[in-house]
């Protein structure tokens, strides 16, 4: 509870303040923030590295990368392109479009940690007999 409520004054206020074009969701210590392109992406992450450093707080080096958000309509590669986030893996997949056909969507599915638990759960209740 604690860090939620310092994270809320830490990070949450200041992107309202400084960065309230960029839309983001938290939960505890996680964060996404919807940059539209990989310039405000950068300039964001080193803002947010700055903050964090005020606060005594670090960005997670391993958790914290740029993704992109592959869509049919968006043909740029890069080397990131899928991420987790609260038990689910957000990856380009197929989908259907309004008009009934198949595409390229940037959806969420879950993740193979999430589902591995699941198994081992339903494994250790005996559900799978």
């Amino acid at each position: 509870m604690l860090a939620n409520l310092f994270l809320h004054y830490a990070f949450d206020r200041w992107m309202q303040k400084y960065h309230p074009d960029v839309p983001f969701e938290r939960y505890a210590d996680d964060a996404i923030c919807h940059c539209e392109s990989e310039a405000q992406a950068l300039l964001l992450r080193q803002e947010l590295e700055r903050r964090l450093a005020e606060c005594k707080l670090a960005l997670h080096p391993e958790k914290t990368k740029i993704v992109y958000c592959k869509q049919a309509n968006r043909p740029v590669d890069y080397p990131i392109y899928q991420f987790d986030f609260l038990g689910h893996t957000f990856r380009p997949q197929s989908v259907m479009n309004r008009m009934g056909k198949l595409c390229v969507g940037f959806t969420p599915a879950v993740s193979n940690k999430a589902a591995r638990a699941m198994r081992q759960g339903m494994r250790r209740k005996g559900l799978l007999r």
